[in-house]
């Protein structure tokens, strides 16, 4: 019973994720996600209390994963590999929750009004924890002096484009749909530009 309530309630969130980045939190009504799935608006309502309790459900299946996206920077000592997986990660996340990607990016674009406040203090602690951690590996030296926030900035930028704007990345690279090379490729070049970009050298293996 468990399983089939996950099911259902996986589906309206997929089926919400697609609405809501498509039409915006103003834009989309209950009935649009029932009908889009072909089940009874009361149905919708049984596995969540209203629109803005499934809209923050969207927003977190795309948060959730973008918090553990820094798992790295307190996993590995050395700036390579944090920043290796660390872009991995958010390419992943991209590929995985392009639409719940836009609904967050649409969320910020329009200055956060729906953003909950324990979220947004959440994703304030973590750029704080992965700036504090950049800078540790730059007065070590195992970087090149460069501006952490900003740093960090050009990443989020450089991998949810894959999501955000996916249309216009499909449009040059001539595909109805990103492959799976196309996602590896992406990653391959960030990561080698961005390590020799901020001078590392990942460390020699023992």
């Amino acid at each position: 019973m468990s399983r089939i309530r996950d099911k259902k309630r996986a589906i309206i969130l997929s089926a919400a994720c697609e609405t809501f980045a498509n039409n915006g939190y103003a834009g989309t009504k209950i009935i649009d996600i029932a009908n889009k799935i072909e089940t009874p608006k009361a149905n919708i309502y049984y596995y969540f209390d209203n629109k803005k309790t499934l809209y923050r459900s969207v927003l977190e299946s795309f948060i959730t994963p973008l918090l553990n996206a820094t798992a790295p920077f307190d996993r590995y000592h050395h700036p390579a590999a944090a920043l290796t997986d660390f872009i991995k990660l958010k390419i992943e996340i991209s590929k995985n929750h392009p639409n719940a990607s836009k609904v967050f990016a649409n969320e910020i674009l329009h200055g956060a009004p729906h953003l909950p406040q324990d979220i947004i203090e959440k994703l304030c602690q973590q750029t704080t924890g992965a700036c504090n951690k950049l800078q540790q590996w730059i007065d070590k030296g195992l970087m090149d002096d460069v501006a952490p926030m900003h740093l960090l900035f050009m990443l989020w930028a450089a991998t949810q484009t894959y999501a955000d704007f996916n249309w216009q990345i499909k449009l040059h690279l001539k595909t109805d749909a990103i492959c799976e090379q196309q996602f590896a490729l992406a990653s391959d070049t960030l990561i080698k530009v961005i390590l020799k970009g901020c001078g590392i050298t990942p460390p020699m293996a023992q």
